[in-house]
């Protein structure tokens, strides 16, 4: 099982690499785009939509691995009653299988409407782009994200030592 979890952890660093360009595009397009507009008076025309489009990429390629590693915003007003009344490894894995499960109807949802865009032929405005490959993509990274939370819950509740860090 530890070799699985090394192997996973590896290959986590692909969805970083494709947000990190993500954004890395997206700051060159809007660099060039306040440029172009200030000087020239000639803005990137296709700018907002590429903007939509990378900010999609940007949030759902690191959605799984934000949701795994407790990267989300948390309020932290139980803690201690968790904490000392030792539940706190039953509440988190209970979170996160609820939690993973949960996405399964936003899944669905995005799902139908990618491909409803796919049958009227959607596309977007300046670029032509499918607009159904965007609902593809935030589909499929909602579908590892809920995987990964299920998968995560059920090592909090039933093999809590292999996610330590030691195990690495």
């Amino acid at each position: 099982m530890t070799p699985l979890i090394h192997l996973i952890r590896r290959a986590s660093a692909l969805p970083v690499f494709v947000a990190c360009a993500a954004l890395f595009a997206l700051m060159v397009m809007t660099f060039c785009d306040v440029i172009l507009r200030s000087v020239f008076n000639s803005p990137i025309e296709a700018a907002t939509e590429l903007t939509r489009i990378l900010m999609a990429i940007l949030v759902f390629s690191v959605m799984p691995i934000i949701s795994v590693s407790d990267g989300h915003i948390a309020v932290d007003l139980t803690d201690g009653i968790f904490h000392r009344l030792r539940l706190s490894r039953l509440r988190d894995g209970i979170l996160y299988v609820v939690s993973g499960i949960l996405l399964f109807w936003p899944i669905q949802r995005i799902w139908i409407l990618a491909e409803r865009a796919r049958d009227y032929g959607d596309v977007t405005e300046y670029l032509s782009i499918p607009t159904y490959y965007i609902g593809w993509f935030i589909t499929v990274s909602l579908a590892i994200t809920a995987i990964a939370m299920i998968i995560t819950g059920l090592l909090h509740l039933f093999a809590p030592k292999l996610l330590s860090e030691s195990a690495q």
